[in-house]
């Protein structure tokens, strides 16, 4: 239930009562009266604790930040013997600070492990750091300020290491800071670099080989010139905005060869001289063209134009889209696709080298389509996986020498190129970048040939290096590659029983894994892990098999890894491989290739036990942004998979039971941050502040995780000034209800000598409010348990801010303050408040825990054993169901209905001049006469009329009837009605001033003029005495 009161301007607490006493009385009396008055604030039980309103973060989180993080991690770890839980790090890459992403995706994770050491689970997490890969090299490289081929490989391996090593030291010190609960020693985290882990991955991959998943092979892949490297489609990212050169280009049928089509004969019989126009994004490929492909099913023009004296052919059904690159034309002939298969041309640089340019084939191929180009595609097999797969399907490419490929590993052009263009005009490619001005080569050769109809420029979507941020290119190569094709239907069925939050992210992996049949997983690196391959370089034959691994392992496990690049050839060669090959040791090699990083990290799940005692899955959870559904979420999956599938009869389990994804951080303007736009948020500005802290203030960690709780992290998520102000404000409102309740509870030694109340003692306030924590309990413990914060947080900040603040506390200071510390109306309010207080901090722990550190510590105060333990030692027990109390909830509705009555009176009492306290009003509650059956609510509040005063913080509240009202005047009043449920009946309202004398101790107006306090306040004073 959300209570959407307003708040009456009662008496204010008074911390320092003795001064201006004067002021704060309306009645005057003689000086040594108002001495006795003024005396009577020493008898008011007011708020006293050391928990202050404002703290200095830093001051603050450096008390509590060892015993809430590496000392509970380990205290945990050794005393919780409750279930396992257990979350599996996605390694953070070691490279640069951290920003607003990595605090967003680690306090995410800690809020996890909090809840569950908070509900008794024993927690394994440890962290860990992805190590290798070409930004570390590069990084390590700038700063020898070298290039990668002028250096010796171990130099760079060694200088990428001391890199990754320092900068896995700052972002340690950085996540520190996020109050993030682990042990950092070398023995709880993992980094992919070490020793252990690497023979791990390593013996993962040999299972992968015993299971005959790993493959060589020449093919065309994802090649990034700027990395010199193949790359995994997982390390692409798509440039909507990039910009190609593309060409229409024509190559000439070559009429002088047999043509099997009749249809095509007889076209060709009035018309000798055509050419196939042919569009292309990539005029560079056009050297290493193979073939033409048509669709058979599509309709071929023949069209005679001005811009060719040949007649050119294209698609039918793209004449319309064509008008603009061929002008006016005349459709001379048409004729089906399939007529035109298996008809051979001429390279399109045949006029300059025609003893080079041998014939290709028009071939049939279902990928080519009417939607754009001229419906003929230019085919390069070296350099576009559908023209590859097309040319393997017709048998064409037997081998690697079948493939034509005049490219690099730099991305240049090859002395190759001269086998297609001559010699030279080879000298004019030879060296040049595909992707720049290797390409403005080929259009103006293009042209100067007569080649050329048309070039455009046109921006689409093409893949960069996501590490480098440059355009690749696909061109063929021999790399490493896993077969998928065998294991992505056990893939996909072990995905069935994982739980995805949200929902919706598992058709996202789900069709990442399905579309894909291998991963390239050979990089051409210095830094990394070794693909430990051995090569015959007489016959050119790569060795990587069970028997050479295990071998190789061995030998790697006792020298340690680096041994491969380091250690002699002939140190792993087996007796079996020097027997059947000839040469000896030196007619062999050892690979450079080193292992794609998606698989260091994807091996990780290998660092954890298989699970025992009923778990399922060795990870309960696995959380990344939505990027890893390409990444560590797939490389998980296939490299376990990989290992055990067809092992048994059971198809192989997920590694993980549950898969959390969260989006990316933007800027408050919903813009993606950047270091050009100058709208990068640091989380370490926000915790320490900027240079001007007026404009940064130093917000400490809670109010950063406080931020990372209230995101709804299943979408992209804004922060900014504004967002984090909003967040310390509610931040504020949440410490002022602790604060609160702890000045009123009393010491730890008081609190032991109190006695609480019974339930059937509690008021209706009281069993509203713990109805209303009951629920906060459930809702908090249900947010958690699935993931869902925001619900967590909003419900606690309601709680806070408008069951507690706004109504609870307001209505019940005056008991809190002015009873009797014995009575039993003041010790019900009291044993209220500890309970909401003890599951107050039991929700706020996992998101805000060095507030709920600093709580439980000056709760505690004096009591050593207990406030030396962090709060996660004790036991989140959520408030039992005989709390739940639905019919609490309603009375307290039907009140506040009236509440709100009579505020509203109040308010125009007030703008009328008529008081300034609330206290100086009372109530009347008019009944209506003759009511022959009363309605549940006029019983309610006769029930509750003692309780009404206390609700609407005035000084009575009485029920009368409208024959009771009497005709006394007033000197002022206001009044209004208000319905009474299930009746036609309606209740009457009216304020009117106080008539009794205000109470110089308690402030009330319910004081006779011939005493000097009311009737309970001489009461409480007498028993003081």
């Amino acid at each position: 239930m959300c209570l959407v009161v307003a708040r009456i301007a009662t008496r204010p607490v008074r911390p320092h009562f003795l001064k201006s006493s004067s002021s704060r009385h309306i009645f005057t009396r003689h000086a040594s009266q108002s001495l006795q008055n003024a005396s009577y604030s020493k008898t008011l039980l007011l708020p006293k604790t050391s928990f202050p309103l404002w703290v200095n973060s830093a001051q603050s989180e450096s008390l509590f930040k060892k015993k809430t993080c590496e000392e509970l991690y380990r205290w945990q770890a050794q005393n919780v013997h409750g279930p396992l839980f257990v979350l599996l790090d996605g390694p953070p890459y070691a490279n640069g600070h951290l920003h607003i992403g990595h605090a967003l995706n680690k306090i995410m994770k800690d809020i996890i492990n909090r809840y569950q050491v908070s509900t008794g689970h024993k927690i394994h997490y440890h962290p860990g750091w992805d190590c290798h890969g070409l930004p570390i090299e590069n990084k390590a490289l700038q700063e020898l300020r070298k290039d990668a081929l002028s250096l010796p490989p171990n130099v760079i391996r060694s200088a990428a290491k001391a890199t990754a090593e320092r900068e896995m030291k700052t972002q340690q010190e950085e996540f520190e800071q996020f109050c993030i609960m682990a042990d950092w020693s070398p023995e709880t985290t993992f980094r992919t670099l070490d020793h252990d882990y690497e023979i791990r991955q390593l013996q993962v991959f040999r299972r992968m080989v015993d299971q005959g998943l790993i493959y060589r092979h020449y093919r065309p892949v994802h090649y990034s010139p700027s990395s010199h490297s193949a790359l995994a489609e997982a390390e692409l990212v798509y440039n909507d905005d990039h910009v190609s050169h593309s060409v229409y280009v024509t190559f000439s049928l070559d009429s002088q060869t047999t043509i099997a089509s009749t249809a095509l004969r007889e076209v060709l019989a009035k018309e000798p001289s055509a050419s196939l126009l042919v569009w292309t994004t990539t005029p560079w490929t056009l050297t290493a063209n193979m073939g033409i492909a048509v669709h058979p099913e599509l309709i071929y023009s023949f069209v005679r134009s001005s811009v060719k004296e040949d007649a050119l052919i294209v698609a039918k059904d793209r004449l319309v889209a064509l008008d603009p690159i061929v002008g006016p034309h005349e459709v001379i002939a048409e004729i089906k696709g399939a007529d035109l298969v298996g008809a051979q041309f001429r390279s399109v640089f045949s006029p300059i080298h025609p003893s080079g340019s041998m014939s290709a084939k028009i071939i049939a191929a279902s990928h080519v389509t009417s939607e754009s180009g001229s419906g003929l595609v230019h085919c390069a097999p070296a350099h576009g996986a559908e023209d590859y797969l097309a040319f393997r399907a017709l048998g064409l490419l037997q081998g690697p020498t079948d493939i034509i490929c005049h490219v690099d590993d730099a991305g240049k052009f090859s002395p190759g190129v001269a086998h297609v263009v001559g010699e030279e005009v080879a000298q004019a490619l030879v060296g040049q970048e595909v992707l720049k001005g290797g390409n403005k080569a080929i259009i103006r050769l293009l042209e100067s040939i007569g080649s050329l109809v048309r070039v455009q420029k046109i921006k689409h979507r093409y893949p960069y290096d996501w590490k480098t941020g440059e355009p690749i290119i696909v061109t063929a190569t021999s790399q490493w590659f896993a077969n998928l094709d065998g294991i992505k239907d056990d893939a996909l069925h072990a995905l069935k029983d994982v739980q995805f939050y949200p929902p919706s992210s598992r058709n996202r992996l789900e069709s990442f894994v399905r579309s894909r049949s291998e991963w390239c997983i050979s990089r051409q690196r210095v830094w990394g892990v070794p693909i430990p391959a051995l090569y015959h370089t007489p016959t050119d034959t790569a060795v990587l098999s069970s028997e050479s691994l295990t071998h190789i392992l061995r030998v790697l496990s006792e020298r340690g890894v680096a041994h491969w690049w380091e250690g002699p050839v002939e140190d792993f060669l087996t007796p079996e491989l020097l027997a059947n090959f000839a040469g000896g040791p030196e007619a062999w090699r050892k690979g450079t290739d080193t292992m794609d990083v998606w698989f260091d990290s994807g091996s990780n799940w290998s660092t954890l036990s298989a699970p025992t005692g009923g778990r399922k899955h060795r990870a309960d959870v696995c959380l990344e942004g939505t990027d890893q559904h390409r990444g560590w979420f797939q490389s998980q999956l296939l490299t376990s998979v990989g290992v055990s599938s067809g092992q048994s009869a059971a198809r192989p389990v997920s590694p993980y039971g549950t898969l959390i994804t969260h989006g990316m951080v933007l800027d408050e303007a919903g813009k993606k941050m950047s270091k050009s736009l100058g709208n990068i948020v640091s989380p370490m500005t926000i915790i320490h502040g900027g240079k001007d802290k007026k404009k940064e203030p130093a917000y400490g960690a809670d109010v950063l995780r406080l931020w990372v709780a209230t995101v709804e992290y299943w979408r992209d998520m804004s922060i900014g000034p504004t967002v984090l102000a909003q967040c310390a404000e509610s931040m504020r409102k949440i410490r002022n209800s602790a604060r609160f309740i702890l000045g009123n509870i009393g010491t730890t030694i008081q609190r032991k000598r109190f006695v609480p109340v019974e339930r059937s003692e509690l008021g209706l306030a009281e069993r509203f409010v713990m109805n209303e924590l009951y629920k906060l309990d459930q809702t908090a413990a249900e947010g958690y348990a699935n993931y869902n914060f925001p619900k967590v947080i909003n419900s606690l900040t309601n709680f806070a801010n408008i069951t507690l603040s706004s109504l609870y506390f307001d209505i019940r200071k005056d008991c809190l303050y002015a009873n009797d510390i014995q009575s039993v109306e003041r010790r019900a309010v009291v044993t209220t408040l500890v309970k909401v207080l003890d599951s107050m901090t039991s929700v706020m722990a996992p998101v805000l825990p060095y507030l709920a550190e600093e709580i439980h510590s000056t709760l505690h105060e004096g009591d050593e054993a207990v406030s030396q333990l962090s709060v996660f030692a004790k036991k989140w027990t959520p408030v039992g169901a005989d709390w739940c109390d639905p019919h609490a909830e309603q009375d307290m509705a039907s009140l506040l209905r009236m509440r709100s009555v009579v505020l509203s009176l109040l308010e125009k009492a007030r703008g009328d001049k008529h008081l300034k306290s609330s206290l100086e009003a009372d109530v009347d509650v008019i009944l209506p006469n003759d009511i022959s059956v009363q309605p549940y609510m006029l019983q309610l509040i006769e029930r509750e009329e003692t309780f009404l005063k206390t609700l609407f913080i005035v000084s009575d509240a009485k029920i009368t009837d409208e024959g009771s009202l009497g005709t006394s005047p007033f000197a002022w009043s206001y009044v209004s009605s208000m319905d009474i449920p299930d009746s036609d009946l309606e209740l009457a309202i009216r304020i009117r001033p106080a008539s009794s004398s205000k109470c110089p101790r308690c402030w009330t107006y319910t004081r006779e003029e011939q005493h000097d306090l009311c009737p309970r306040c001489e009461d409480v004073v007498r028993r003081l005495d």
